[in-house]
């Protein structure tokens, strides 16, 4: 069920996240990280655990494999060994969210531009995306190091809005993470949260601030008034 507030009229643009809201990546991150754990000799841990914080990239994987936070000292080391599996699965078990592909379709057919702000490096977004049919259709794609912040920073999303020609005020920003939602208000933009997601370690959505919220990607269309 769709929660609804004034205000979604005027939509001009719809921007995404990108794992977790539009593309489920966990099977491929949560195994790039498990062979670190497999080839080391420890027994795997099931891809569950790892589910929750695929939307933490590096960070996340590796905090499930090794307990491991970004301050330990072979922290960098593992991660390069990380992203280094993940490169060569990129999209091998990734799969795109059920109603997506037909929600953008739709979005395309009545004349919406769309595109993509992820915190994902360059690195992985630009093949990956290259990779997916999916993403022909999207006017752009912003990485977490296209501009000098990342989300939370509304930077991203502000240069989203800017390669599609639409004021931030007639976007819309779809993610399932609370910093999503922190990007996209500071951005001046309507917020929905995806319930569908990994949603984080903090999974109480209703604190996040978002406009509505969506239980499946079809009902974004309803949030959504032709003008």
């Amino acid at each position: 069920m769709t929660t609804n507030l004034p205000g979604f009229t005027d939509v001009h643009a719809v921007l995404f996240d990108l794992d977790g809201t539009l593309i489920d990546s966990a099977p491929d991150l949560g195994a790039a990280a498990d062979l670190m754990r497999t080839s080391r000799g420890l027994p795997p841990i099931a891809m569950s655990a790892y589910r929750s914080m695929a939307g933490a990239g590096a960070r996340g994987m590796l905090g499930v494999a090794f307990g491991m936070t970004s301050d330990h000292p072979d922290y960098n080391t593992l991660r390069e060994e990380f992203f280094v599996n993940y490169e060569q699965r990129l999209t091998q078990d990734t799969l795109i969210f059920p109603g997506v592909a037909d929600m953008l379709g739709k979005l395309v057919q009545q004349g919406t531009p769309w595109g993509v702000v992820t915190n994902k490096a360059e690195r992985f977004t630009l093949p990956l995306t290259q990779a997916m049919p999916l993403f022909a259709s999207a006017g752009a794609i912003v990485s977490g190091d296209t501009t000098a912040h990342a989300k939370p920073h509304p930077l991203p999303l502000l240069e989203a809005a800017r390669r599609l020609n639409v004021a931030p005020e007639r976007c819309v920003y779809v993610g399932d993470d609370e910093r999503d939602i922190v990007a996209g208000l500071a951005a001046g933009m309507r917020t929905v949260a995806a319930t569908y997601g990994y949603l984080g370690q903090k999974s109480d959505i209703s604190q996040w601030g978002a406009h509505a919220t969506i239980n499946s990607a079809h009902e974004l269309l309803q949030l959504i008034a032709a003008d």
